[in-house]
């Protein structure tokens, strides 16, 4: 978030804020592992419910609050200084994502934990997005094309979008596979 504040792209902020929400969606996931633990056949939790509610929330006002930037940044024919940090952190991030997906997918398999390995094939969507944001900062960066990083901030929208009614569909009861017919 810091470096696309600093850079003025506004994709990297984007994906820095997206992040942060899965950060805290992460906390939900960890009381519903436990909850499972404890008792494998009951039922999604009040907590629960409203964890997924609150990201949910966040996912949207995200989408919101990206399209409002996108906007201003088409219409103010604004650019970002560089998008250099987009490039390194989405390498990163695919990278490590692209770990934690297969690390998540052994785990679950070993676990014979359905939720585990549901998770992992969410994270799937954070490798998307790190793609998203590398070819929009590369593309910036190798040509400077004015447009190339409200391009990809669109890309993310439609990523938080997916995410944010994942996030309300597991809050009513009903399974979702990140994006495939919840």
């Amino acid at each position: 978030m810091y470096l696309g504040y600093k850079d003025e792209t506004l994709a990297l902020f984007g994906f820095g804020f997206d992040s942060f929400i899965e950060v805290m969606s992460g906390i939900g996931i960890a009381v519903m592992i436990l909850r499972i633990k404890l008792n494998p056949t009951s039922n999604i939790s009040e907590f629960e419910k409203t964890a997924l509610k609150i990201t949910g929330t966040a996912f949207y006002l995200l989408s919101l609050g990206l399209l409002a930037g996108v906007t201003l940044n088409i219409i103010n024919s604004h650019k970002p200084e560089t998008t250099f940090g987009g490039v390194i952190v989405s390498v990163v991030s695919i990278i490590v994502m692209t770990w934690l997906t297969q690390a998540k997918k052994k785990i679950g398999v070993k676990l014979n934990s359905e939720p585990i390995i549901a998770d992992a094939n969410c994270t799937k969507v954070c490798i998307y997005m790190s793609i998203v944001l590398l070819v929009s900062s590369l593309t910036y960066e190798l040509t400077s094309f004015a447009y190339a990083d409200a391009i990809g901030t669109i890309g993310l929208i439609y990523f938080s979008i997916l995410e944010g009614k994942e996030s309300f569909e597991k809050a009513k009861g009903k399974v979702c596979n990140c994006g495939n017919d919840c």
